[in-house]
């Protein structure tokens, strides 16, 4: 067994960026893909990375913000167009059933006439939504574990990391966080975590470009600067640290300043994620 990480999307925040895709991660082992986060643009980074949409297996995501989820749905209609014809479990927090419901409501017109013009199986058949509220195994199957943590992204309560037991690797998806010891636990002995940064200084530059106080409160309160991130890795004594969720993402901070500060105070390999890298 080989599994593979691929970083579709590595950017931060709901606009659309020059630099980066919005957040998501695929996860392939024995040829299933399980997907992690669904940010735009999410169907075009699987093919792009050579991935077949039919290989879905899983869908999980890890809060409910817009650059994590805006493509939810759409993963599904998309992949459905490709030949997906299996069930296809979601997991995430409330209120993810309602969200497939009014997706599903949304699309009735096209999902209608391409089951009767084009003989598809009825895309409501594949989603199988699943809300989670607490810690613990959200989903299993012959090819990986995946086990969430609750973590800290105020003012969102319901905010979870995922890690993916494999036979031959493990792999801790922090979402969206300030530093948090649940997401350290979880990370315990992982080979591999991939964990959102932020660059404070240029933060600070891009907020005062505006009357963007609030904005400022809130990315100090939920997120977590590169400064803290290699502390963080080295207590949960995980092997690779991967920098993703870059905030700012368009502010042309060189790759070696991500990766020197990140570094500080942990012993293991420190990557700068990039769209369509694999690991």
């Amino acid at each position: 067994m080989t599994t593979q990480l691929i970083l579709l999307g590595t950017a931060g925040g709901p606009a659309p960026k020059r630099t980066r895709s919005a957040p998501a991660q695929a996860i392939v082992v024995n040829g299933a893909t399980y997907v992690i986060d669904c940010g735009n643009g999410v169907a075009r980074q699987l093919v792009h990375a050579g991935i077949k949409l039919d290989s879905l297996r899983a869908v999980g995501i890890t809060h409910h913000h817009s650059d994590h989820n805006a493509d939810y749905g759409n993963l599904y209609l998309l992949a459905w167009a490709a030949n997906l014809d299996h069930q296809v479990p979601a997991f995430g927090p409330p209120p993810l059933a309602e969200m497939t419901r009014h997706f599903l409501a949304m699309n009735r017109f096209d999902i209608d006439t391409r089951v009767v013009d084009e003989g598809l199986r009825p895309l409501d058949q594949l989603l199988d939504p699943h809300e989670i509220t607490t810690d613990g195994v959200v989903f299993e199957d012959e090819n990986v574990r995946i086990t969430a943590a609750r973590v800290d992204h105020p003012p969102i309560v319901d905010a979870f990391a995922y890690r993916v037991d494999t036979e031959d690797r493990s792999i801790v998806i922090s979402g969206d966080t300030a530093p948090c010891e649940n997401l350290v636990r979880l990370a315990a002995g992982a080979d591999v975590l991939v964990h959102e940064v932020m660059y404070v200084p240029a933060v600070d530059e891009m907020v005062s470009q505006f009357n963007g106080t609030t904005l400022r409160n809130h990315l100090l309160a939920s997120h977590t600067s590169v400064e803290r991130v290699g502390a963080l890795a080295k207590e949960a004594g995980v092997a690779t640290l991967v920098l993703s969720h870059f905030v700012p993402t368009d502010a042309d901070i060189p790759d070696e300043v991500w990766r020197e500060h990140a570094a500080a105070g942990f012993g293991g390999e420190v990557v700068v994620g990039r769209d369509l890298l694999r690991l």
